[in-house]
């Protein structure tokens, strides 16, 4: 049972709200759920069913796809007020691969089911719109990711990986341990360590347990 809360959320978050019909409004409401995954969660992979429409209450959640070999590539991740359709993907035809959720913290979500999402999409032009642009937005997103990975050297990658995360946070401390920046960059956990040993000699950063301390913007930005 949704709380005002949620509707409230839902109303404000969701970009076609406006546009649907007193009908499909009802029947979204009623298949919209809470729920709530705890860290480490994988919520979508390989033989898994499709699951709907996710908005994020609170956490974080990561996507990402994974080689035969076990190697995964970090796509994109997604936080409080973001949504996504990836998790949707049997409505999405020209998807052919793969693509892994997992919580990175523990994490709320509002889910539309994907039954209801595929009959908003068939009968409401604006929903299909907003699909078309979501799976747009993504897409940019993941190839900015993969051309990380196959054509900028890795200290400029682990630069912008940091850079980006300053300003998304709004604070020079990044709380991130080395095993967790390697996953989000595509790289191992040593790479990342002997890198940012390098940036600290450099005077670019402050490292101590658990914690990144960016001490001079200006010279992470000169390596970007």
């Amino acid at each position: 049972m949704l709380k005002k809360e949620d509707l409230k959320y839902i109303e404000d978050h969701l970009e076609f709200w406006d546009k649907l019909s007193d009908t499909e409004k009802q029947l979204s409401l009623n298949n919209f759920s809470v729920v709530k995954y705890k860290k480490g969660t994988n919520l979508h992979g390989a033989g898994k069913e499709c699951e709907g429409l996710i908005l994020v209450r609170s956490g974080e959640l990561r996507f990402y796809i994974m080689s035969e070999e076990g190697r995964d590539v970090t796509l994109f991740r997604i936080s409080e007020e973001e949504n996504c359709i990836l998790s949707a993907s049997c409505i999405l035809g020209n998807i052919t691969f793969d693509v892994l959720i997992d919580a990175e913290q523990d994490t709320e979500i509002l889910l539309l089911d994907v039954d209801t999402f595929e009959k908003l999409a068939k009968d409401n032009l604006y929903v299909e719109n907003y699909i078309y642009k979501k799976s747009t937005d993504r897409f940019s997103e993941v190839m900015w990711a993969i051309e990380q990975i196959l054509f900028m050297s890795f200290d400029k990658r682990l630069a912008v990986f940091l850079f980006d995360e300053a300003v998304k946070t709004k604070s020079n401390k990044i709380k991130y341990t080395h095993e967790q920046i390697a996953k989000y960059v595509g790289s191992a956990r040593e790479v990342v360590s002997r890198m940012l040993k390098s940036f600290e000699s450099q005077g670019i950063l402050k490292l101590s347990r658990g914690t990144i301390e960016i001490i001079d913007k200006d010279k992470l930005r000169q390596i970007i």
